[in-house]
């Protein structure tokens, strides 16, 4: 955190599609919350379906499937940073 400057964190939790928080998504919250003593702002993000996403986005992509397992955890990670990006820029526009 300090050696990038790092001035909030994005978290995405692994909440279940029924919308429950399971034994994965317990265990993000509790990293959270740590992050939190560390006075390290956090802002947690419905991860839902990201990874089915970035499969889609790889697979159109016309990537191997070998590259796509080595790469989909970060493709899903941008699409969780973007999706705080875009809620953020429509809250902000809302605002003015």
């Amino acid at each position: 955190v300090s050696e990038y400057g790092v001035e909030l964190m994005v978290v995405g939790i692994p909440v279940s599609m029924n919308g429950s928080i399971g034994t994965a998504a317990k265990n993000v919250l509790v990293f959270v919350e740590k992050l939190k003593q560390m006075n390290i702002p956090v802002i947690t993000e419905d991860e839902r379906l990201t990874t089915v996403m970035a499969e889609r986005m790889l697979i159109e992509g016309d990537v191997r499937r070998a590259k796509r397992k080595k790469v989909i955890d970060k493709v899903a990670a941008a699409l969780i940073l973007q999706g705080y990006l875009d809620r953020r820029a429509r809250e902000q526009r809302h605002e003015a």
